[in-house]
């Protein structure tokens, strides 16, 4: 199975969907960002989700850095 990374995406208004994605649909989706083709479709274990670039306004990706805390 491949990895799967930790994303948030941000809209205006404020609201925030998380969700984990491989590597090549993180790759997607900065791609669609970029060129602005909306809806973008992300395909995630929940469904599908439909993405309207005009109004994300953040993208959050997880590093894979892992520490421990007190």
């Amino acid at each position: 199975m491949a990895a799967m990374i930790q994303v948030e995406i941000g809209f205006d208004g404020g609201q925030v969907i998380p969700a984990r994605l491989s590597e090549a649909q993180v790759k997607e989706l900065r791609k669609a960002l970029g060129s602005g083709d909306s809806p973008h479709e992300i395909e995630i274990e929940e469904g599908s989700l439909l993405v309207d670039l005009g109004k994300v306004i953040f993208v959050r990706i997880s590093s894979d850095a892992k520490t421990v805390g007190f």
